[in-house]
């Protein structure tokens, strides 16, 4: 019975195999009328100048951006330049604060050190959770540890 089952699963995949070398290329994917460059120039509009749809939105899409400055723009444009710049005042405030790291704190016991065992006498060290100190990005938080 299974060597039936391998058989036809032969027969199978053979008839898969031969079926998919009948197809031809050009049904399965039409040439047709159009070269690339048909194409190309159709979709950018022409021969780079401009002149087509989508050129033409591009364009219009330009001069919205291009829009020369207004008076209310001139004016307001020295205070948002100011938070930018580097003075006194934001130097002392810092921009990136740090995460929280929180300290541990660990008790060493009493031991003997070195070639020679010398007693040390028990001590506390304090050392970051931590490896990194890492930083926030200016948005991310405001408020100190």
């Amino acid at each position: 019975m299974p060597r039936l089952w391998i058989d036809a699963a032969a027969v199978l995949l053979a008839a898969t195999l031969l079926g998919g070398c009948a197809t031809s290329k050009e049904k399965l994917l039409p040439r047709g009328d159009s070269t690339m460059l048909d194409i190309w120039q159709q979709e950018t509009g022409g021969n780079g100048a401009g002149g087509g749809q989508a050129a033409r939105q591009l364009l219009d899409a330009r001069q919205g951006l291009r829009r020369p400055l207004t008076e209310a723009d001139v004016q307001v444009a020295p205070d948002v330049q100011a938070h930018y710049t580097r003075t006194a005042q934001n130097e002392i405030y810092r921009q990136f604060h740090r995460l929280p790291n929180p300290d541990l704190v660990m008790y060493v016991f009493p031991h003997l050190a070195g070639t020679d065992p010398v007693p040390v006498p028990g001590y506390s060290t304090v050392f970051p959770l931590y490896q990194r100190v890492q930083y926030a990005m200016p948005v991310e938080r405001l408020e100190d540890y």
